[in-house]
Parts: C-alpha cells; sequence; structure tokens
C-alpha cells in the first residue's frame, strides 16, 4: 500500500477540533493579506507591487520637489496669501482625488471601462472638450483655451481625453484584430469618429503637446495590436508632415522652433526660461547644490515648479538626481509591459501598454525640450510637475494598469481542472455539492471512510488528507498475513491515506477475494 510521511505538530496531543479552531483563528489576520498578495503568481503580483511602489515613490518625492520649486514664488506673493506651501496644498489635494479615482478604477473590471461603458466615457470627453471653447467656461492661458474654471481650481479636459482614447482605441483593435467581428471599412469609420474626433477637439485648443503624446501612444498600441508596419511607417511618416505644417503656419509655434536651435538669439525674450533651464543644470553638476538650495526658483526661471521642475530637479540634485529620476521612471515602464504582457485578451494588454507609454511619451516630451533636444510642449513630468489635472489623470492611468493585473490569470490547465474537485471538510463544514464521506477530492476528515462507501471508478481517485504532525513515527509494519487495516499503518498524529495499494486495487470484490487471502475451501 501506497504510504506518505506523517507529521505531528507542537500541539498534536490537543483535540483536532480545537487545534484546527485555534489555527484558524491565528491566522484571520493574514487571510487578506494572502488573499490579495501570498495567493496571487508572482508573475502578476511583482509587477503590481512594483508599479505601485514606484508610483507612490514618484508622487512623494513630486511633493518635496514641488513644495521646494514654487516655496518662494507662493512666499511673496500677496495673491497667494504669502503662503510658501500654497501650491504642495493644492497638490495634495488632487493627488488625493486621483488615488481615489484610481483605487475606484483599479477595483473595478477593466472590461467594464474598455467595454460596457466606453461609448458613454467618450460622450462625456466630448462633452468636456466642447465646453471650453465657451467663453463662460474656458479659461485662457499662454495663448490657448485649455482650462474649464470651476471655483478656485481649473480642469484641463484634454488630460483626461488621454484616457478615453486609449481605451477607444484598445477595444476598436480587439474587435478588428482579435475578435475579427468589424471589417476594415468600418475599423477605419470607427478609428475617424471616436479617436480622430477628439484628436482634433485636443489640436484645435490649441494643444499640440498632448496631441503628439497621444499620437505617439496610438502608434505604439497599433504595433503591439498587429497593425501591419509598412502601414506603421506611413501613418508615422504622414504626422511628423503634419506636425511640421502645424507647427510652422504660426508664429509662436515659429518661434518655439527657433528657440529650440538657436535660444541665445533672444536671451531676454523667447530664449530666456530655456537659458535658465541651462542655467540650473549647470550649476547642479554631478551632485548638485543640496535639495531646497536652488537659486534659479528665486524668480530666476518661469514655471520652475511645472514645466521646469527637472531643472530644478537638475541643481539641486545634480546629474544622479536626474538619473534616479530616469530610472524610476523606467521601473515603471518594466512592470507596465509586463502586466501588459501577461494581459489576459488584447483589450486588457492595449490598455496597460498604452497607459504606461502615454506616461513614459509625456516624460521624454518635457525632458527633451527642457534639455533643447525638441521645442518646449508645456507638458509637465508625470507624478512630480505641480498640476491637478495631470497628477489625476496619471493616478488614473496607473489605476487602470492596475485593473489589468488584477484581473489577469492564468492559463487552465487539466490539473487546474482536475483541483476544482477537491473539497475540504473539518467535521465542521460539508463539501460544496456532495457529502463528506462520498465526496471525492481532498478530505480533511478525522474518521477514517468504511471501504464499502468509498465511490467506485475514477470518481475515488481523489487525495484524502487527514490532519497530522511533524514529529509522528509510522508504527512498524505488520508482517505479511495481517488484516487489510494493519496493513495500511496506524500513524499517532494522522495520515495522509492515497487510498488502497496496487495489490488490493488489482484484488476483485468477489468470494474469498479483498481481504488479503486466497480463496480456500
Amino acid at each position: 500500500m501506497a504510504q506518505a510521511s506523517t507529521y505531528r505538530s507542537s500541539a498534536a496531543r490537543q483535540p483536532r477540533s480545537s487545534t484546527r479552531r485555534s489555527s484558524r483563528g491565528g491566522s484571520t489576520g493574514r487571510s487578506s493579506v494572502e488573499k490579495t498578495i501570498l495567493g496571487v503568481p508572482e508573475r502578476f503580483m511583482k509587477p503590481r507591487l512594483i508599479l505601485i511602489a514606484v508610483v507612490i515613490i514618484l508622487t512623494c518625492f513630486g511633493f518635496l520637489m514641488v513644495y521646494s520649486a514654487s516655496s518662494i514664488t507662493s512666499l511673496t506673493s500677496d495673491a497667494l496669501s504669502n503662503d510658501p506651501a500654497y501650491y504642495l496644498k493644492r497638490q495634495l489635494i488632487f493627488a488625493a482625488l486621483g488615488t481615489g479615482f484610481a483605487v475606484f478604477i483599479a477595483s473595478r473590471d477593466y472590461h467594464l471601462w474598455g467595454k460596457r461603458l466606453v461609448r458613454i466615457i467618450w460622450v462625456l470627453t466630448i462633452a468636456l472638450l466642447l465646453l471650453i471653447f465657451l467663453p463662460i467656461a474656458g479659461s485662457d492661458a499662454y495663448g490657448a483655451t485649455r482650462w474649464i474654471a470651476i471655483g478656485p481650481f481649473t480642469l484641463q479636459p484634454s488630460e483626461f481625453a488621454k484616457i478615453t482614447i486609449i481605451l477607444v482605441a484598445a477595444d476598436l483593435a480587439e474587435r478588428y484584430y482579435d475578435e475579427q467581428t468589424m471589417d476594415f471599412q468600418d475599423f477605419v469609420k470607427n478609428l475617424a469618429v471616436f479617436v480622430g474626433v477628439p484628436l482634433v477637439l485636443i489640436l484645435l485648443q490649441p494643444d499640440k503637446g498632448s496631441t503628439l503624446i497621444i499620437a505617439a501612444t496610438l502608434i505604439v498600441m497599433a504595433y503591439l495590436a498587429g497593425m501591419d508596419r509598412r502601414w506603421i511607417l506611413v501613418v508615422l511618416a504622414v504626422g511628423v508632415v503634419g506636425v511640421l505644417v502645424l507647427s510652422l503656419k504660426d508664429d509662436y509655434s515659429r518661434a518655439r522652433i527657433v528657440t529650440m536651435l538657436d535660444p541665445w538669439s533672444d536671451p531676454t525674450g523667447s530664449g530666456y526660461q530655456l537659458i535658465q533651464g541651462f542655467y540650473a543644470f549647470g550649476s547642479g553638476g554631478i551632485f548638485g547644490v543640496g535639495l531646497g538650495m536652488s537659486k534659479q526658483k528665486y524668480s530666476y526661471l518661469p514655471m520652475a515648479y511645472n514645466d521646469f521642475i527637472f531643472a530644478v530637479v537638475g541643481e539641486e540634485l545634480g546629474l544622479v538626481g536626474t538619473l534616479g529620476v530616469l530610472a524610476a521612471f523606467g521601473v515603471l515602464a518594466w512592470a507596465g509591459f509586463r502586466i501588459a504582457r501577461y494581459a489576459p485578451d488584447m483589450c486588457g494588454r492595449l490598455i496597460a501598454a498604452g497607459c504606461t507609454s502615454l506616461i513614459i511619451i509625456q516624460l521624454l516630451v518635457n525632458v527633451c525640450g527642457v534639455l533643447g533636444i525638441i521645442p518646449l510642449s508645456g507638458k509637465p513630468v508625470p507624478f512630480v510637475s505641480y498640476g491637478g489635472s495631470t497628477i489625476m489623470s496619471c493616478l488614473m492611468l496607473v489605476g487602470m494598469i492596475v485593473s489589468v493585473s488584477k484581473h489577469s490569470t492564468l492559463p487552465e490547465t487539466v490539473h487546474d481542472r482536475s483541483r476544482q474537485s477537491w473539497q475540504f471538510a473539518d467535521g465542521e463544514e460539508e463539501p460544496r455539492g456532495a457529502s463528506s464521506s462520498a465526496s471525492p477530492g481532498i478530505s480533511l476528515v478525522g474518521t477514517p471512510t468504511p471501504r464499502s462507501a468509498r465511490p467506485r471508478g475514477d470518481a475515488g481517485a481523489g487525495l484524502r488528507m487527514v490532519d497530522g504532525g511533524s514529529q509522528a513515527r509510522p508504527q512498524a509494519r505488520p508482517r505479511s498475513g495481517s488484516s487489510r487495516t494493519s496493513r495500511q499503518g496506524r500513524y499517532e498524529g494522522g495520515r495522509i491515506d492515497l487510498g488502497p495499494s496496487a495489490a488490493e486495487r488489482l484484488r476483485g470484490r468477489g468470494p474469498g477475494r479483498g481481504d488479503g487471502r486466497r480463496g480456500r475451501n
């Protein structure tokens, strides 16, 4: 007969029912943690925890830098009540709201947002984008109409439109490439309406920076969805030509290109902010001048707490600090794409990859603009720069990625289907669907099951577990000729009974059989 090792716990002499209750009571406090973290496969939980940890670190670092970069400006402003923490307090409020939205999004299945409610979300987004063109709601700033004034706060709809476009694009790509429920013409028409319309409304604000970021994100999603690379190259070429045309058609955009190429041509005008940013990086050197010791934030560097906060990081923390920020975003990118890799379907894969790509692309647009590699766009650093709409939308993007991770599962195998028949019983609760005495699977019981009551055939091939201890020793095996009960072996602290031995399974149930003896007269 097949036998298994026996274990005796330190409380083996106690009654089994009481021991089991005490073990249950001791694990009550850990049940939620085990269910949330320990019960999830490593391929899902590891990138999820890393993503959340990196976002928390970047957000807290952003609070610190916003306070450092804005304290002098707000302290010397009577309009801001001479409060050095004015911008920090507002950033904390927006971050709290964004965290609440992110938790709510992450707690729901991403199919709710990307499938069932995507049309309603799209309609609300279009309404917000149209609302900014009304004179009663629009708020002009720096030559663009991008904000909606709501009391003392302002809302930038284009930041939230990014999330909507990702959801819509993921849904359309899955329906065309994976499910194949629409033909090419319907796919193009839906793209033109549900993706093209919000992009045009954002471009008309004008907000070329957000348009560029969204377009680059869509190209990444198209590549991951399996679009032909030739089509991707064609779309990319058309997009580059379109950006150049739009950038050269008005004086404001042309000035930004000239400033990028030669900021010293107008050092006190259009090139002033970029030059002051260069001074900040040059002053920081390798290790920086020290946290909070920036000189450029003393009204030398405009928007030091927003568009150019990366320059303040370079001045106060040096090259090491800037590389640390980039490394943190690199880890975020790894975690986000890792989650996308193990998503259960194309919709989840594209949502996770699209949200991650948008955050990284926006970072690169800001950093390259501050370094003078591309024209300035006015886009802030995600999680670090000051901005209510930005911090809220970025946290919501993270919530969407976490939602994909939480609802990702391993592919079901034949072993998974077999384990679904395992049932637990300890005398206090009955297995699902059958009585404890006759159900296959795992049974944690204190009394043996008579052979006559065991199920026959494949139904009796399950695993039956009986409580035992770690220090138990099996009794001496009886010699041949003993009864079947003795031949199975007894243990002081319990046993794992794997069923009858191979020899007994081969014996029949006729007269003179099954009791360990040959038929005799």
